[in-house]
């Protein structure tokens, strides 16, 4: 596995690559790997003839009072977890290789579904999303890309822009990775103490109650998602709730009657750490 550290040896790598005419598959992180982000190397690794892995804490989609600078990073760790997958390369640069002097370009995804569920609250995020992720791929020379389920609304996003812009990479969504007790893998999951971590099953088990009330015949969005926020509202350990919603998929719209596939999407803190989770309705029907 080859660590690339700069801009010119990633292009160097994916340019010869290339060349022998092999398919890469990129698969961006922020380190502090889980399971989720393996199952995502392992489904590239499946899927391409070369995997680039990215290990970069994008500073850009942070906003001023998020946690950039608490955020785990052990590149040693992550490096060996890595290598058990057969990663062919990771690139892991610093900030200023990816945001040099003068930096001033970025990719903004105009319309309403990046305001809404994490853009809400989190304004700056998807530029920041959009922009680190147009350079890896473009870097990568990536012909595929994944993602994890967990962060929906991110693949929305990174499809669209990938479409607009004509960008020739295909951008595959693996299913979320979980837990025994149900939470779903997360680098921030290690932000709890133990009890938090098990109280923080809540999410998922609010989400199969909302769903368990979807497969037996309940179609009002409202309902479901009372259904929903009663089970988050009742975990005291639950001390904020961001959002309970249900939209359309791929597209984010609002509804008022379940139809066709839709996201069942939430976001609350678990003490002080900030929990997203979500679940497809109608998948396969």
């Amino acid at each position: 596995m080859k660590i690339l550290r700069t801009v010119k040896e990633i292009q160097e790598f994916a340019l010869n690559a290339k060349k022998a005419g092999r398919t890469i598959g990129l698969v961006p992180t922020m380190g502090a790997l889980h399971e989720g982000h393996l199952t995502l190397m392992r489904t590239a690794r499946a899927k391409c003839d070369v995997v680039i892995a990215s290990v970069f804490v994008n500073p850009t989609q942070f906003g001023p009072n998020e946690d950039y600078e608490k955020y785990p990073r052990r590149f040693a760790e992550d490096e060996k977890k890595m290598e058990t997958v057969g990663i062919d390369a990771v690139f892991h640069p610093e900030p200023s290789e990816m945001y040099p002097e003068r930096y001033c370009t970025y990719v903004t995804v105009e319309g309403d579904f990046t305001h809404k569920l994490c853009g809400a609250t989190r304004p700056i995020h998807f530029r920041g999303v959009a922009t680190v992720v147009t350079k890896l791929i473009n870097l990568a020379r990536a012909d595929e890309a994944f993602f994890g389920q967990k962060d929906a609304q991110q693949v929305c996003v990174v499809r669209r822009f990938v479409e607009d812009l004509n960008i020739n990479c295909h951008i595959n969504m693996v299913p979320i990775v979980r837990e025994p007790s149900g939470l779903a893998r997360s680098s921030r999951n290690e932000y709890m103490s133990p009890e938090e971590r098990a109280r923080a099953a809540v999410l998922y088990e609010s989400l199969k109650l909302g769903k368990a009330a979807y497969d037996k015949g309940e179609r009002d969005a409202e309902i479901l998602k009372k259904i929903v926020r009663g089970r988050l509202e009742a975990e005291p350990f639950v001390k904020q709730i961001d959002y309970v919603e249900i939209l359309t998929f791929p597209y984010l719209d609002d509804i008022k009657t379940v139809e066709g596939e839709c996201l069942m999407a939430i976001a609350c803190y678990v003490g002080k750490t900030r929990l997203i989770d979500n679940v497809i309705l109608g998948q396969g029907e």
